[in-house]
């Protein structure tokens, strides 16, 4: 029984690391750096894999200016500015609520306090103290605790439920705070899948983001994975739920890109199918995705989280000058999906593009033949 299953390991290991081992024309694999054959990122203008920023999917000046003031003073208020100028029923104002909220979560981490030194994030506690009517304070601190139990306790631990409920009582304290506002509810998904709300509680959150924001993807994805299998759905839920949002979208939305992601959350552990990504569920999802990418707004806030999922897929089918395509739109930043599952994001999005270049150069690309 041994020797049996020290053969399967090595049929999986073979499986994974053969395509990586052979480059010729038509086949792909990573040779070693200074290697004639080697393809080289930056002749395409990307990022060295130490400059990619893991803190947002696309650019945002305007809050990595402020995330730049906040740490480096720890005063509060060019975030509570940003914040009150960012309108309340877009992307936008999600995205920039996560940003601050994990900023400083992540500075918590880094730096948990003692007896000579104050605790990291502090200017986000400040920022409630100091302002407890400011919605966007308010929903920054609900994140923040929603983040913070993800971050450092088990689910299911006494630890993660007493952390779980102080953020759903945040959310409750930010919605009041601004009530045509979807970011709290939206808080709340994530609260209601740590907690396992019942499938009719959830619908009650869900309807109030529909009342406020119908089209709002960030809202989708966080909605989507309730619905997943490994969490309170099945594979069929979560499908039924992409596939509708991505009936119902409105012209230009990318919610036609969502079951992209639902096929991303069912992936199979270890896939020893060859032809896995040329299958009709995964190439009519890529379809979808790309269609949404080309009819979206160029400056939709979602715009960067798609193209990062297509990378990941469209790399893995070997459409390898769909995934330059892609590249060339979101390379410097990597705070999205699939990148943000590794401990090392930047690492991560570096070997997929490395892939995705020595793929192109393989069938007869170029950085002249590279349309920008």
């Amino acid at each position: 029984m041994e020797i049996l299953w020290v053969l399967i390991a090595l049929l999986m290991i073979g499986f994974v690391l053969l395509p990586f081992l052979r480059r010729r024309r038509g086949a792909v694999g990573l040779v070693p750096a200074g290697h004639p054959d080697a393809a080289d990122p930056a002749n395409y203008g990307f990022a060295r894999q130490e400059e990619l920023d893991i803190r947002m999917p696309g650019p945002d000046q305007d809050l990595l200016d402020v995330l730049d003031v906040v740490q480096r003073t720890q005063d509060h208020r060019a975030a509570q500015q940003l914040l009150a100028g960012t309108p309340a029923d877009g992307e936008q104002r999600w995205q920039r609520v996560q940003a601050f909220a994990g900023a400083a979560s992540l500075e918590l981490t880094q730096r948990p306090g003692g007896v000579s030194e104050a605790p990291g994030g502090q200017w986000l506690r400040v920022w409630r103290s100091e302002m407890p009517k400011d919605a966007g304070g308010a929903a920054a601190h609900a994140e923040f605790l929603v983040q913070q139990a993800w971050r450092t306790a088990a689910p299911g631990s006494d630890e993660f439920r007493i952390i779980m409920e102080e953020a759903k009582a945040a959310c409750g304290e930010a919605a009041l705070l601004a009530p045509g506002d979807p970011v709290p509810y939206i808080v709340e998904l994530s609260v209601a899948r740590g907690l396992g709300y019942s499938q009719q509680e959830f619908e009650q959150v869900w309807l109030k983001i529909l009342d406020r924001a119908p089209a709002h993807m960030g809202a989708h994805l966080a909605a989507l994975h309730y619905w997943c299998e490994k969490w309170h759905g099945s594979r069929q839920q979560a499908y039924d739920f992409a596939e509708a949002a991505a009936a119902r979208a409105p012209e230009g939305s990318l919610l036609a890109a969502m079951p992209l992601f639902a096929v991303f959350e069912h992936l199979p552990e270890v896939n020893l199918v060859s032809g896995f990504y040329q299958t009709e569920v995964v190439s009519k999802a890529i379809h979808g995705a790309l269609h949404a990418v080309h009819s979206a707004r160029p400056d939709d806030p979602m715009l960067a989280h798609a193209r990062h999922m297509l990378i990941f897929f469209l790399v893995r089918s070997e459409r390898w000058a769909e995934a330059m395509g892609q590249l060339v739109h979101v390379d410097g930043h990597v705070g999205a999906l699939p990148w943000t599952l590794s401990p090392d994001p930047a690492a991560e999005f570096a070997v997929y593009r490395a892939l995705a270049v020595a793929g192109y150069e393989a069938n007869g690309g170029s950085p002249a033949t590279l349309p920008h």
